[in-house]
């Protein structure tokens, strides 16, 4: 046994997603930061879909950008398709995805942590906690690895994703693995159990790879992306990669025959697989044996990136024996000749219960250890690098005797994702949808810069030259709302046939442009030919302004209903608050009380089974308690 010279502020436990964000955050907030991980080359590495966002997840992003993360800068740096979702429908509900190069994002990112001040990269396996016991209080002091070297570290943060006791499924056969052709960590997941963390099992899996060449595209639909893509962060000047499209195609009979006839060789039927799958995102076996009045079920086939034959085939994933998937693949048309590269498979692993982490993803068990990722029950690349941002940030805050970062639901998508995790748990794998968000028309993509770079920039993560260009960008909007609400544009014949053009209704009496902005078939462009100014403002500040006016009363209830929301947000529970002498609870809120430690009364009244009535008896207690101290 070793003890490895160097004492560390932050130990960040896995290269994943989570991994990378956890230690470039705490790396450039000045900690001294270590991130291990099983396999170098496999760094921020894309098992499943070879992209980044989507509805809900794009939210994510442009968060984690406009803190100081890096997810989005590397997405822009290796995107070859943009597409813009859900473009029929709102502006809160949009949601940016970029189809990427897998092993171009990998290898940027690893330049990226290889190249960060403060932060050592090493390749090892870490397999115990070392937990210290000092006056009834357990905390973490490092982590030993399969060697016997002993990493100290003042905090840890583990993002295991998948590997922890993770079990790969193919038909019968079983391979332990963290992913395909990666070793698991099970003596880890055995030092969490030990110290007497609730463990929960999760399953997920992916779909076979194709070779590019043996695929008759003609037969597939085409799915081009935007054509004029908007980068991801907000501090990519242009997009350099060329850019590719996707295809889209459908099942058959003979696809849902076979797989009715065979799901007794599905180990997700046979019994074989123990973990919960997310009812979201089924595998093929699941979609046909559910839904059987479907004729047929969408197949998307992804390129893994530039110089690859590999194609990923979204809505092919199974965990079949070998021969049957070849036949799967092959009734699905213009797959008749197609090779498999690579088996699709499912994949089984331990979690930790997210309700036993304080809402700093701090465990309540272990002081000093954070966890951030699908090691908390989540999944996606997004939901895991939101965590591990949030998780990184608040173990450099504590190692360096500094408020901890925490955002209310009002605020953030993270937010609401770490609230729900740590509020209510999991009982399968969790997304992000941007129905969880109960203020979405305030937490949209395109203003993720204006609700949270302040932030990032009191946090040491956004330089001034980034803040004082979003304060410019927020002086140049607040200035043009002012104006477009004083110039009026009066009737006249040539303004009433402009409007015609338009398909807009002629003015019968002087209106603001404002007014005219909010006509759904008016855009700000048209706005500037009416006034006869061109402004040249930017391109975000236009965006902003043209959302501003268009859903302004709608904004405004939602401002309202946020002010409701953090009366009790800010109504704190002390920590050490004894449950048992507040009158009015039962024996059941009590132990859920209890058990979540709920920070404040708004988060108390998110636990399921914590009545409206006890809410009230809790606030009444609180107030008591106040002005007994007053």
């Amino acid at each position: 046994m070793a003890i490895y010279p160097k004492t560390y502020d932050v130990i960040v436990v896995g290269g994943g997603h989570a991994g990378c964000e956890s230690a470039l955050a705490a790396a450039r907030m000045g900690c001294s930061t270590l991130l291990l991980t099983i396999f170098l080359d496999t760094v921020a590495h894309m098992p499943c879909s070879p992209s980044v966002g989507g509805v809900g997840k794009g939210h994510l992003v442009k968060e984690i950008d406009a803190l100081g993360g890096q997810m989005a800068r590397v997405a822009d740096q290796t995107a070859i398709q943009y597409r813009t979702l859900n473009t029929s429908k709102g502006p809160a509900v949009w949601g940016t995805r970029t189809q990427n190069d897998k092993v171009r994002y990998r290898v940027v990112m690893k330049a990226v942590l290889e190249a960060q001040e403060n932060l050592d990269v090493k390749e090892t396996m870490v397999e115990e906690l070392l937990v210290e016991e000092a006056k009834g209080k357990r905390r973490v002091v490092g982590v030993r690895d399969h060697l016997g070297v002993e990493f100290m570290g003042k905090t840890v943060v583990l993002t295991t994703g998948t590997f922890l006791a993770g079990l790969i499924h193919i038909g019968e056969r079983r391979i332990p693995a963290g992913r395909a052709g990666e070793f698991p960590a099970d003596s880890l997941a055995r030092s969490l159990a030990e110290l007497g963390f609730q463990m929960g099992r999760m399953k997920t899996g992916t779909p076979p790879r194709l070779k590019r060449s043996t695929i008759d595209f003609s037969v597939f639909d085409l799915l081009e992306g935007d054509p004029e893509p908007r980068p991801f962060s907000l501090f990519t000047r242009e997009i350099t990669l060329p850019q590719v499209p996707c295809h889209m195609g459908r099942t058959t009979e003979t696809t849902h025959r076979l797989i009715r006839g065979h799901i007794h060789l599905s180990p997700l039927y046979s019994g074989a697989i123990k973990g919960v799958p997310a009812r979201y995102c089924p595998s093929l076996e699941d979609k046909v044996m559910k839904f059987p009045e479907k004729e047929y079920h969408h197949v998307i086939l992804e390129p893994e990136g530039l110089d690859t034959e590999e194609i990923y085939a979204s809505g092919l994933g199974n965990s079949l024996p070998y021969e049957i998937q070849i036949q799967l693949v092959h009734s699905v048309p213009g797959l008749e000749e197609a090779e498999i590269m690579r088996p699709a498979y499912a994949i089984e692993y331990d979690f930790v219960q997210p309700t036993q982490l304080w809402p700093t993803l701090e465990a309540k068990l272990v002081e000093g250890l954070f966890m951030a990722g699908q090691v908390n029950g989540t999944s996606g690349y997004e939901e895991a690098a939101a965590q591990g941002l949030w998780a990184g940030i608040n173990a450099a805050l504590k190692v360096q005797g500094r408020s901890p970062f925490i955002l209310d639901r009002s605020q953030a998508y993270m937010a609401v994702l770490v609230d729900d995790l740590v509020t209510r748990g999991v009982r399968e794998p969790y997304r992000m949808f941007t129905s969880r968000a109960e203020y979405r028309l305030l937490l949209r993509e395109d203003n993720a810069d204006l609700r949270l770079m302040e932030k990032g920039y009191e946090l040491g993560l956004i330089d001034k030259e980034a803040l004082e260009e979003m304060q410019e960008r927020r002086r140049l909007i607040e200035e043009e709302m002012r104006r477009l609400k004083k110039v009026f544009i009066k009737p006249s014949s040539q303004v009433n046939a402009y409007l015609e053009s338009l398909g807009s209704s002629p003015l019968e009496s002087p209106a603001s442009l404002a007014q005219l902005l909010k006509r759904p078939e008016i855009t700000y462009r048209h706005i500037e030919e009416l006034d006869g100014q061109a402004r040249n403002l930017p391109e975000r500040v236009v965006r902003q302004v043209e959302i501003l006016c268009k859903y302004e009363g709608y904004l405004q209830r939602q401002e309202r209903e946020v002010k409701r929301f953090q009366h009790l947000e800010r109504i704190l529970i002390p920590q050490d608050l004894d449950y048992d002498q507040v009158p009015g609870l039962s024996h059941e809120v009590r132990q859920l009380l209890k058990e979540i430690q709920p920070r404040s009364l708004g988060q108390a009244s998110r636990i399921s089974g914590v009545t409206p009535a006890a809410i009230s008896a809790l606030m009444v207690y609180l107030e008591r308690l106040r002005r007994k101290a007053g």
